[in-house]
């Protein structure tokens, strides 16, 4: 098990310094200069050369992108042109407004495509089954942004439901304790926040998730297929077990590696569409920060958004190897058995 870590968290390293290469040396094919953006837009060229120095673009770019690898190895990510704030500090703010965000999209993606999986295929060929297939894919074709802008305009603008963008409504605060609202409103115990800062959040995460419902729901209903067919389901089903027990005693638990494996993979995905989302609701998250990052050329802060998604995005797949490691013998006994 050791080993297995020790080179799951040795690739995840090289994945990340992977990502760190390949959007440095992009960003410098990014139209604009970065040192005219800090300087300000009436800077003389004096002060545009101060500022490219305080920045360290009048380095070769070999140099920077040492000084960069070195200084995020050690939580440097640079300086932000546009906020004139370390980037780390700029991330460290919006960081919690997107993870919560993803976490509430990915709740809601299973708790409606796992069970309408397991419907459609506990009900194949039938009409359940040709139904929640016709649902998701019209909802997975459904661009994000698109169905984001939909839903402010139905639910917010015309019903009144949710409201129709920013995190909070005016005066709503609690102690900052984790950077996560709702998890700072429970441990203040104050309810009245906690649903505010839920309204705010719901409706962006019901946008989020709808494109990934199709993609958990339709691998659900495959492996559940497949695994009603296998000998060990046939068997129960003549020893006379009901209906609920083979589909979620013995069916299902055949489906939670590969759908362990889909979640882990779309927390990544969610992280990058999220952008979309948080700019038609006004969510002020990483992908709101990434977005005026590119729109001002500012180098830095568009290198710690791009790197911290990814970030996620390995440490998301680490932690699914590791559960599936622990939940299913079989690929523990093809990581560590073959090798004993």
């Amino acid at each position: 098990m050791t080993r297995f870590l020790v080179r799951r968290i040795a690739l995840a390293l090289v994945s990340v310094w992977g990502v760190i290469t390949v959007v440095f040396f992009l960003t410098k094919l990014i139209p604009g200069d970065a040192a005219r953006v800090a300087a300000g837009r009436t800077a003389t060229a004096e002060q545009i050369e101060l500022a490219r120095e305080r920045l360290g673009l009048d380095k070769p770019v070999l140099q920077q992108y040492v000084d960069f690898l070195v200084g995020a190895a050690q939580g440097d990510l640079g300086q932000s042109a546009s906020t004139h704030q370390s980037v780390a500090h700029d991330l460290a703010a919006a960081l919690p407004v997107t993870l919560q965000l993803v976490v509430l999209a990915m709740l809601i993606t299973l708790l409606v495509a796992v069970p309408l999986g397991i419907l459609a295929a506990a009900h194949r060929g039938r009409v359940g089954d040709l139904a929640v297939r016709l649902i998701f894919v019209l909802g997975g074709g459904i661009p994000v942004f698109w169905l984001a802008m939909l839903l402010q305009w139905w639910l917010a603008s015309q019903l009144g439901i949710f409201p129709i963008s920013g995190a909070a409504s005016f005066g709503t605060s609690v102690p900052d304790v984790t950077g996560l609202t709702l998890v700072d409103a429970l441990v203040a115990g104050d309810l009245p926040a906690f649903i505010d800062y839920f309204q705010h959040l719901f409706l962006p995460a019901l946008a989020l998730s709808a494109p990934f419902m199709a993609t958990v729901a339709r691998n659900v209903r495959s492996t559940m297929i497949g695994a009603l067919q296998t000998d060990y389901v046939t068997f129960a089903v003549a020893k006379g077990a009901s209906a609920g027990r083979v589909l979620f005693g013995h069916a299902f638990r055949a489906t939670a590696g590969s759908t362990l494996t889909i979640v882990g993979m779309q927390f990544g995905w969610m992280m990058g569409a999220a952008l979309l989302v948080e700019t038609v609701f006004a969510l002020p998250g990483i992908g709101v920060y990434l977005n005026a990052a590119v729109l001002n050329q500012d180098t830095f802060a568009v290198l710690g958004g791009v790197l911290m998604i990814g970030v996620v995005f390995v440490a998301a797949s680490l932690v699914v190897d590791v559960l599936q490691m622990l939940l299913d013998p079989r690929v523990r006994h093809a990581q560590i058995g073959a090798r004993a």
